[in-house]
């Protein structure tokens, strides 16, 4: 019985050990993750549209220009440079004023025809 205990005993610690050592690897993805990603980067990406299975338009800002970027598997080719003055917030998605306002019953009604 003793053997077995101290079998057990070696098992259980080498298990703390090894999940302790896979928190630790965690932690530290965590840390050199955001090591690389300074806010006072030069580079953002500002919008992205997939075009097809693999391929997607990506607008970056580079400094304070805009760059239209085509990506498609194993290519990158920048399709068009914005001037600096244009304004990104353009390209957000139309605001939903009309679903806001529409309460739950009414837009049951007009998908049932009523």
């Amino acid at each position: 019985m003793p053997g077995q205990a101290g079998s057990l005993i070696r098992v259980v610690i080498a298990l703390l050990l090894v999940l302790a050592a896979v928190f630790a690897a965690a932690w530290f993805s965590r840390r050199m993750h955001g090591v690389g990603n300074a806010r006072h980067s030069t580079l953002e990406v500002l919008a992205q549209l997939s075009l097809g299975p693999r391929e997607r338009a990506v607008l970056v800002r580079v400094g304070s220009q805009q760059v239209l970027l085509g990506v498609a598997s194993g290519n990158v080719r920048a399709l068009h440079v914005l001037p600096e003055g244009a304004a990104s917030a353009n390209l957000a998605p139309p605001a939903l004023e009309t679903a806001q306002r529409l309460t739950f019953k009414a837009a049951l009604l007009r998908s049932l025809g009523k």
